[in-house]
């Protein structure tokens, strides 16, 4: 065996799975295989000056590496069973939040101390959005800020890079069984280890798809969120960001009754893209440090889609639509809303007179011929129901980037302890679409940890 327990993925899944295991002390020896850069070397090559968008690099910087996808985001561990997963259906209510109260406390103390835990608890925005048909999720979120969320990752890996074998810039081409436990197979050569653990995210969908099918692992169809994100002027938002920070609102159409949902709010923050399997998508970041602060809030506004007979493949709908936009656009789309609802695209000349300044260099052009009717209808609709709350949210200068997908891999078959039918071949974090968020995902890799261990 060259190890005892090799963890695919050094995403936050990976990440806090090999901190329980390592911090047992029981002598265990640990691989972890990561398609992307260590965190220092996570380099995205957009300046906003020489390079304005996506390059389309080999490996992207701001997807994979030390840290996955959550490296670069804004760092909110949202500490609720309301929204981010569904793993409390696999491990209980209490334990899932005791779970992700502990990786709370493992980032306090890598770097995190001294930022803010907001609340939803009493607040009077609850009462103000039921009275206008809007609906506000419970949840306590913890905002680290994409700086201090470098650092902790920085902390961590300064901690675990003594105990653990990482291999970077190693993709892992398959995974197969042996006789005394695993196989993984790569470039550089393949690797036995005794129990497997896949944390490859949401990027490593298509991957995981391809192993449950080569070992028979059943997978059910999930969903894809589809929208745009929001881009407008910060007062506009900060009576609820400045007492929240983080709303995830909920709303349903009146046109369909489908559910359109506020998603990662980033006050004060920046608008960026995303490079998933070679399509480019929008998604948003934002800082603790206030040298950082930009004059606008962004967020994204997300339809969710399950398709069943006979079209399942919900992530092939989201990417034809990404692709639609990036074939359209060259890339990220941007759009004012006012020219949305007037039926016309957006020009370099109205983006430039408009009183919101984009933080992102995204095409000017028409959304309408890339969302689909249903989806954008819902959106727009959305748009108007948060101006009641939010006045401000609908004017003419709000902008709208698209497209903003979030993929979800098929629902791996997993049991209670996270393991699949496969015994010792464990799925966690976003890549088994059970969890869709930074702090469901690190307490995943928690709890099979727990359970690798109890059984040693």
């Amino acid at each position: 065996m060259n190890y005892d327990v090799i963890i695919v993925g050094a995403g936050p899944g990976g990440i806090f799975s090999a901190y329980e295991l390592s911090k047992a002390d029981k002598g265990l020896k640990i691989g972890v295989f990561e398609l992307g850069n260590p965190l220092e070397r996570r380099k995205c090559p957009i300046d906003g000056k020489k390079i304005k968008s996506c390059v389309k690099c080999p490996t992207c910087a701001i997807m994979s590496g030390f840290g996955g996808a959550g490296a670069f985001s804004d760092g909110k561990y949202n500490i609720t069973n309301q929204f981010g997963g569904t793993l409390y259906e696999y491990v209980g209510k209490q334990e899932a939040i005791d779970l992700m109260k502990y990786v709370d406390q493992i980032n306090l103390s890598h770097g995190g101390e001294g930022t803010k835990l907001y609340s939803t608890a009493n607040t009077k925005i609850k009462r103000t959005c039921l009275e206008n048909g809007l609906h506000l999720l419970d949840a306590q979120v913890r905002h680290l800020g994409t700086d201090i969320n470098y650092v902790v990752l920085e902390n961590l890996y300064a901690e675990l890079k003594e105990k653990v074998d990482f291999h970077f810039n190693t993709a892992v081409t398959g995974v197969s069984r042996t006789d005394e436990g695993y196989e993984i197979h790569t470039a550089a050569g393949s690797y036995s280890c005794r129990k497997c653990v896949v944390s490859v995210g949401r990027s490593g969908s298509k991957w995981m798809e391809t192993v449950c099918s080569d070992m028979g692992i059943t997978t059910h169809s999930n969903r894809v969120d589809i929208g745009v994100r929001v881009e407008l002027p910060a007062e506009v938002f900060a009576h609820l960001t400045d007492e929240l920070y983080e709303s995830k609102i909920v709303y349903r159409t009146e046109k369909f009754e489908d559910m359109v949902r506020t998603f990662c709010m980033n006050p004060h923050g920046v608008v960026v893209n995303e490079n998933t399997n070679g399509i480019v998508t929008v998604n948003g970041h934002s800082y603790e440090d206030k040298a950082k602060h930009t004059e606008n809030t962004n967020f994204a506004l997300l339809v969710s889609k399950h398709f069943s007979e006979p079209f399942k493949d919900s992530n092939g709908y989201g990417e034809s639509i990404a692709r639609l936009s990036n074939m359209l656009g060259g890339g990220v789309m941007v759009q004012r809303f006012g020219d949305l609802v007037r039926g016309r695209r957006s020009t370099e000349a109205r983006i430039r007179e408009s009183f919101v300044t984009p933080t992102l260099a995204a095409t000017p052009g028409d959304l309408s011929l890339v969302i689909p009717k249903r989806i954008l209808d819902g959106i727009i609709e959305m748009i108007y129901a948060l101006d009641k709350i939010a006045p401000g949210t609908a004017n003419d200068d709000t902008l709208l980037y698209g497209v903003e997908v979030k993929f979800y891999n098929m629902e791996v078959e997993i049991d209670k302890n996270l393991e699949t039918s496969s015994k010792g071949l464990y799925v966690i974090g976003d890549c088994s679409g059970v969890t869709h968020s930074l702090s469901h995902a690190s307490a995943s890799g928690v709890h099979v940890a727990r359970h690798i261990l109890s059984m040693i």
